[in-house]
């Protein structure tokens, strides 16, 4: 019997011999990419790595993505592998493929960092770098708030009063959207969208040619944790509901989808988001891309882990105590310790994917 728990890892180098291990048990094709930009806190060396099961000219392709956003890694690598540990790759249904995206930003993975190695957060990177960026007002107001020149209890106090001056002017989502929804302006802040394609931006899109061509049918499943009540999995459709891939994740997921822009999700709206790559590289498919997003703690808490974690990567002494602290704070924060939260994952991302292959066969 699988251990789902076991599934889960507390590294990137675990993680990373786990899911090749149980690819290869399950019989899957399995490919790497080599970031030549960065190197583990061990020096260790960082890949991208891909599954890929099925056909190879499979009408119908599942993908399974985890760890865009680096330490929620942790997470979706535990599905990925619990997804190939408990058979299911053996169960696809018929003109189906499958391929598992494991770590597609593998630096915020090693070094517990939302971000890539460019502190790009790759959530904000997918837009057209070409045209002007998108503007954030709110985060221009708030910007030394949001990395303080030092961290401790008086500049944790001096920044809530700048947020909190913030919401009550303009309102608590308002804060949240000037945080979260991206920027373009500061490099060393946080929720920046980067100044140009990053490495997994440039090798996702090269993955999507190759491995996806032929599909007709795309059905992307991206992992993320932060945001929601403790371990519930929140389906997120970010693309617009006037998309064309809006109607089909609703068909497919019901009741069960959330929109920012409908106002019915605990994500703020966001342009550039790494599922927009698909359909811009598949047009001849019908892509149909969402996120489930699995709580862990308040927000404010998990904001704070971003914020300090960010601090230290700019400003702090890596090598320190405090350090450690915060880094061991941002971890528990995006990957709550524990069994319970682990199998709830995998739980809710069993059915998810459940749902998702009956919408890719439907037809």
């Amino acid at each position: 019997m699988v251990s789902i728990s076991g599934c889960f890892s507390e590294s990137y180098a675990e993680a990373r011999t786990k899911f090749c291990g149980a690819a290869a048990t399950a019989g899957g094709a399995i490919r790497s990419w080599l970031n030549p930009h960065a190197r583990g806190p061990d020096g260790e060396r960082l890949f991208l790595d891909t599954a890929r099961f099925g056909p190879a000219d499979a009408s119908n392709m599942l993908v399974l993505i985890s760890s865009t956003h680096g330490v929620e890694g942790h997470c979706g690598s535990g599905a990925q592998i619990a997804w190939l540990a408990t058979g299911r790759a053996a169960t696809l249904p018929k003109d189906t493929g499958a391929l598992i995206v494991h770590a597609i930003n593998p630096y915020g993975f090693a070094w517990t960092r939302r971000v890539n190695e460019d502190n790009v957060d790759l959530n904000r990177n997918f837009v057209d770098h070409d045209k002007a960026y998108p503007k954030n007002d709110g985060y221009l107001a708030i910007a030394d708030a949001v990395l303080p020149a030092e961290w401790s209890e008086e500049s944790k106090a001096a920044s809530d009063r700048v947020f909190d001056s913030y919401a009550q002017k303009h309102g608590a989502y308002a804060l949240q959207g000037a945080i979260s929804s991206g920027q373009y302006s500061h490099p060393d802040g946080i929720f920046f969208g980067g100044a140009k394609p990053t490495w997994s931006n440039r090798t996702i899109r090269a993955i999507a040619r190759e491995e996806l061509g032929r599909a007709r049918r795309v059905g992307i499943i991206d992992f993320h944790t932060g945001l929601g009540p403790f371990g519930h999995g929140e389906l997120i459709c970010a693309v617009p509901p006037t998309a064309k891939s809006f109607p089909r994740a609703k068909a497919w997921y019901g009741d069960e989808l959330t929109s920012p822009e409908g106002g019915t999700s605990t994500s703020a709206i966001v342009v550039g988001i790494m599922t927009d790559a698909f359909p811009q590289e598949l047009p001849d498919a019908e892509v149909t891309p969402v996120a489930i997003e699995y709580g862990t703690y308040p927000v404010p808490e998990v904001l704070g882990a971003v914020r300090a974690d960010n601090w230290l990567h700019q400003r702090g002494d890596l090598a320190s105590p405090l350090a450690r602290e915060l880094k061991a704070d941002m971890k528990e924060r995006f990957f709550p310790a524990g069994d319970k939260w682990r199998e709830m994952v995998w739980s809710r991302a069993d059915q998810t994917i459940g749902w998702a292959l009956r919408g890719l066969t439907a037809g």
